[in-house]
């Protein structure tokens, strides 16, 4: 038996690398197009399930084969409906995903890296740093078991939980492209979000992908100077560089951006600002989504005030910008906006180093 670092890690494996690797085995290709199936869209938890394959052939994939991925340890239940889920990673670490219905269907958010390097001031995610990210087969699992804990299909995926997508980027691109694979469950693309706090390199590297998604951009703050106090990304990359990447995003993709600005009461919340975005934003296809800033022990501010939220949304829409207040979720549990944290049953953060040195 191979250990489990030797072990092909086949739910990482693509709808091609599968039938590939079966072949390379002596099989014939459609046994490859047979797993898949178990693995991505009946969902199997084991090689056992497989009952169309040999049994030989089943033996085999268990020996040299891995299926990574994550199992629930805790869940969390809002009285809202939402659900906080701590799943458990092979390695030990775990991450937080949140299962959010609607009329329209189910939302999940998910976790792209266990902990984030990026180190923005209002978020729980940050603490503790970047301990790794995540295999493509631990954010679809993320997805699956959901799926198979709730009985219930998820249309929309929205990837804004622990870590930074684009910090992430050949894994989080093959993830899409297997999520939305019609071999799979075949989400629609436009169902999919990933929210980015402004890796410009990688969101121009994203709009060459030309995938359906919607591109959403952290950015709470209408100026750098204001920006660099909030989110050291700043320091890398100007609010200029960031609105540039976006329009050759909205020129490739033509699917809106949107921007995401939380609300922190005396910090970015005056009708000053309000002004500022609006110039910043005023010929582009977007839509902003204000953020009631999330209470998190230890970091940045309180949230504004509701008046000064609808005061704000109402000179954004006076200045002809599309504008909504993100519909709270979760709360209750840490599961809102900022909330999510690589933390165990017990509640002790995993330790972790970022590579620029924050924690």
């Amino acid at each position: 038996m191979k250990d489990a670092e030797e072990k092909i890690n086949i739910k990482s494996l693509d709808y091609k690398e599968i039938q590939e690797y079966i072949v390379s085995i002596g099989q014939k290709a459609f046994r490859g197009r047979q797993i898949y199936k178990w693995l991505h869209e009946r969902l199997a938890e084991s090689f056992h399930e497989m009952t169309d394959l040999p049994e030989e052939l089943r033996k085999r994939l268990d020996e040299d084969c891995s299926l990574e991925g994550c199992r629930i340890e805790k869940v969390q239940v809002s009285k809202d409906g939402t659900k906080k889920y701590l799943m458990l990673l092979s390695d030990g670490n775990h991450v937080e995903s949140v299962l959010m219905k609607y009329k329209h269907g189910n939302s999940v958010c998910i976790s792209t890296q266990v902990g984030c390097r990026m180190g923005c001031r209002f978020c729980a995610s940050t603490v503790g740093g970047l301990v790794r990210s995540l295999k493509t087969s631990e954010m679809l699992d993320q997805i699956y078991t959901i799926t198979r804990e709730t009985g219930e299909r998820v249309s929309n995926v929205i990837l804004m939980g622990i870590g930074e997508p684009l910090d992430n980027y050949d894994a989080v691109v093959k993830f899409i492209q297997m999520l939305t694979d019609e071999h799979g469950l075949h989400i629609s693309q436009r169902n999919v979000t990933i929210s980015t706090c402004g890796l410009v390199p990688q969101m121009k590297r994203l709009a060459g992908e030309e995938f359906a998604i919607t591109l959403a951009i952290s950015l709470h703050a209408p100026n750098d100077k204001l920006r660099r106090e909030m989110m050291p990304v700043a320091n890398r990359y100007s609010i200029e560089e960031i609105i540039e990447a976006c329009r050759e995003y909205l020129g490739v993709t033509n699917r809106r951006i949107t921007f995401e600005y939380s609300m922190v009461e005396g910090k970015n919340d005056s009708l000053k600002d309000a002004e500022e975005l609006s110039r910043l934003l005023c010929d582009m296809n977007c839509h902003v989504n204000l953020i009631p800033l999330n209470p998190v022990k230890g970091r940045l501010g309180q949230r504004s005030g509701q008046e000064k939220i609808r005061d704000f949304k109402l000179r954004l829409e006076k200045n002809h910008i599309n504008v909504t207040i993100r519909r709270e979720m979760g709360r209750d549990i840490d599961a809102a906006c900022g909330q999510l944290r690589n933390k165990s049953e017990g509640g002790k953060l995993h330790e972790g180093i970022c590579e620029d040195g924050c924690r």
